[in-house]
C-alpha cells in the first residue's frame, strides 16, 4: 500500500496542533518540519475541507484542530488526503482471456479480491483505532520528555502568536 507523502506531513501537523494554544500559520508549520510551504498548504486545505482543521483568518490566523485530538483518527487524515477508495480494485481479470469464466458464474468476488478486501478492512480498522491524541502521546516516548514542551514553546515564540483558547475546548 502506498500513501501520498502528504499523509505523513498532515499527520505531523495534526500532532503539532495538539500542542498549539493559538492558530498556527501554514508557513510556521512548514518551517517547523522543514518542508515546502506550498505543498503543505495543499495538505492543510484538504484537512480543512474534511473538517479536521479550521482556518482562522487575520494577522493572528492559521490552523487549529476543529475537535479534540481523541476524536480525529489516523484514518480520517488518510481519507482526507488520499480519498476513501480501497487500495485494491478488482478488474475481474478472471472473466478475460481464452479460459475466461463466464460473468454469470462469477457470483462472488474471487479469492484474490476477498483477500485484498480483508487486508484493506484490517488496515482501515487499525488506522481507525489510532487517534491523533494517541500519536501525540507517543511524541514524548519517541523524541524525549521535553519534546512536547519544546513544540509548545516554539509555537508561541516570536512568530507563533499569543496563547488563547481553541475551538474544541
Amino acid at each position: 500500500m502506498k500513501l501520498s507523502g502528504g499523509v505523513e506531513w498532515a499527520l505531523h501537523c495534526c500532532v503539532v496542533l495538539t500542542e498549539a494554544t493559538a492558530p498556527v500559520p501554514a508557513a510556521r508549520l512548514a518551517e517547523l518540519h522543514d518542508v515546502s510551504g506550498t505543498y503543505l498548504a495543499k495538505q492543510l486545505q484538504a484537512l480543512s475541507r474534511a473538517g479536521l482543521v479550521g482556518s482562522v483568518q487575520g494577522k493572528a490566523g492559521g490552523y487549529v484542530l476543529t475537535r479534540a485530538p481523541e476524536l480525529i483518527t489516523v484514518l480520517d487524515v488518510v481519507v482526507a488526503l488520499d480519498g476513501p477508495r480501497p487500495a485494491f480494485v478488482c478488474t475481474e481479470i478472471r472473466q478475460r482471456g481464452p479460459l475466461a469464466t463466464p460473468r454469470e458464474d462469477c457470483t462472488r468476488p474471487c479469492a484474490i479480491a476477498r483477500a485484498m478486501a480483508g487486508a484493506d478492512a484490517a488496515w482501515r480498522a487499525a488506522l481507525r483505532g489510532t487517534s491523533v491524541a494517541d500519536l501525540a502521546r507517543n511524541v514524548e516516548e519517541d523524541s524525549g520528555p521535553t519534546a512536547p514542551a519544546g513544540v509548545r514553546a516554539w509555537l508561541t515564540g516570536p512568530d507563533g502568536g499569543a496563547p488563547r483558547s481553541l475551538p474544541y475546548e
